[in-house]
């Protein structure tokens, strides 16, 4: 095992950095900035079962240490996905994937999840129970214990890949939502996504944004993220995917000693699309400087 490796499951990833879903496309986009294949995994873009053109503009609004956004599950559908999306990735990205997935029903969330069971390509069914740019489904499964456990049991019941259930922040207690998806048969958790925020335009005295309130991520959250997995790990035994303001090597380390086994990194593409790359070649010098040995080896360790 080398020193960057790490397990979610049974999977083997080189390194635990994962651009995060919805900050870089479904990956291909970025092969032209630096080769694919040095990333640990890619959580692609977040997919409906049918078609979405997404939210009204504006959907975007920057913030101090962070940015605003309110895209709304712009995507093509499953059926586009697997038919146009993953075979332009296939030859620029040799190891598996992690499809993000999006419902407004749990027979949405069953048929998708079911249809990128089917893909080689795919290693991870993550499912997005937690995204606050839409006004049905997503966040409201993802706020009530019993229903993100109704969701991963519906989803499990009917896939056979390794299921990560991603949560949201926005929540009273995090811990009792992802006991629960642990009861329910999830093999992992995602955490976090964004937490809602609002900027408004002192000009006109509107909400910026045609949402008014949206997603808010970027550096300013990472408090909240640390926080959030340190808790969880010690109330879960599957793997964490630690996720919230990630924009440099000692963040992966700090998420990693909280109790993450791997990472997403989001908002930071938008700011830098060579962000992951240079995360990855800055590892191994953080980790001499700190003098860690295997990534592996610091998972938990503020525990």
């Amino acid at each position: 095992m080398n020193k960057l490796e790490v397990k979610l499951g049974d999977l083997t990833l080189k390194n635990p950095v994962i651009p995060a879903s919805g900050t870089f496309g479904f990956g291909y986009e970025f092969a032209r900035f630096y080769d694919l294949n040095i990333l640990g995994s890619m959580s692609l873009k977040g997919t409906t079962k049918d078609p979405r053109y997404g939210n009204p503009l504006p959907r975007i609004a920057e913030t101090e240490r962070g940015i605003i956004n309110a895209i709304g599950l712009q995507n093509p559908g499953i059926d586009a996905v697997i038919a146009n999306e993953l075979p332009k990735l296939k030859p620029l990205y040799n190891d598996k994937v992690i499809a993000n997935i999006s419902g407004f029903s749990v027979d949405e969330y069953v048929h998708t999840a079911s249809m990128f069971d089917k893909e080689d390509q795919v290693g991870i069914l993550e499912i997005n129970i937690s995204c606050p740019n839409v006004k049905a489904g997503g966040m409201a499964f993802g706020t009530s214990a019993e229903n993100a456990a109704m969701v991963c049991r519906e989803v499990k019941k009917a896939v056979k890949k390794p299921v990560f259930m991603k949560l949201s922040p926005n929540v009273t207690d995090i811990v009792a939502i992802a006991k629960a998806c642990e009861e329910a048969g999830a093999d992992g958790i995602s955490l976090i996504n964004t937490m809602l925020g609002m900027r408004i335009d002192l000009k006109t005295g509107k909400p910026i944004v045609s949402t008014k309130m949206a997603g808010f991520s970027g550096p300013a959250i990472k408090p909240v993220a640390v926080r959030m997995v340190y808790q969880v790990y010690e109330a879960v035994k599957i793997p964490i995917i630690g996720i919230g303001g990630i924009a440099t090597a000692e963040d992966v380390i700090e998420f990693m000693m909280a109790g993450a086994s791997a990472v997403q990194v989001g908002a930071q593409n938008l700011v830098n699309p060579y962000a992951c790359r240079d995360i990855i070649n800055d590892l191994p010098k953080v980790m001499e400087k700190y003098r860690i040995e295997k990534l592996s080896d610091i998972i938990g360790k503020a525990h």
